[in-house]
């Protein structure tokens, strides 16, 4: 569409650092009424090790927070999935008439480290039983800024994407007082509410809440883009 991406990760995944949870959980499959996968990585990480020893059991249901979950847990052709169709969070699946009556259900949550506690808390409110298993790390990436910041203060950088409130809060330490300054007079893009309101709170005032998913961010973007052009 004749935009330039830049791409920053502001998130570092990795291996967890304890597997022997994770594989017990795998073995133990049998005994949950429902997984859920938080995030792409989640299904990526817990996936390969699953179908590297055994079949998912008939009787499991499967739920994710969003459709990217979703889309990569096809890739593993796991296809009866629980998704949210409205926002891509955890608000949203617990939304879902699926996951409304848990008395004495077991569910084991498949995240990273550090993850957030409203669907698991929520759930065990609503009497179930609950097994949380790290699957991968996540950290604030080690990188060079200086491009970055090369590239922004010459007015190479029209707009911010961000997708987790962790990303933007490591975006918001890796780039120090100069890069957070300039973060604060550029755009900032989000499909997500409670991430907006993180941004807010940092000071930034120029946010924009899109609809959910890449697409709602495109579609966000070349509104805003429209706007300032006519």
């Amino acid at each position: 569409m004749g935009g330039n991406p830049v791409l920053f990760p502001v998130l570092e995944i990795s291996d967890t650092k304890d597997i022997q949870p994770l594989l017990n959980a795998i073995d133990r499959l049998d005994e949950f009424d429902l997984a859920i996968f938080v995030s792409p990585n989640a299904v990526d990480k817990a996936m390969h090790l699953i179908q590297a020893k055994r079949t998912l059991p008939p009787t499991l249901k499967i739920a994710v927070v969003g459709e990217g979950s979703a889309n990569k847990l096809r890739q593993y052709n796991v296809n009866e999935i629980i998704v949210p169709n409205s926002r891509n969070d955890s608000e949203a699946l617990l939304a879902m008439a699926e996951l409304q009556h848990m008395e004495n259900k077991r569910i084991v949550i498949f995240r990273g480290n550090k993850g957030r506690r409203l669907l698991g808390d929520t759930l065990i409110q609503r009497g179930a039983r609950l097994e949380y298993i790290e699957c991968y790390q996540r950290d604030k990436p080690k990188t060079d800024i200086d491009p970055l910041l090369h590239s922004w203060s010459n007015n190479a950088l029209h707009a911010v994407t961000i997708t987790s409130s962790e990303g933007l809060h490591n975006l918001f330490d890796m780039i120090g007082k100069v890069g957070q300054q300039l973060l604060k007079k550029t755009p900032l893009f989000t499909a997500h509410e409670r991430i907006a309101h993180i941004a807010k709170e940092l000071g930034l005032t120029n946010v924009h809440v899109t609809a959910a998913g890449d697409d709602g961010l495109v579609q966000g973007l070349l509104e805003y883009f429209l706007s300032i052009k006519n």
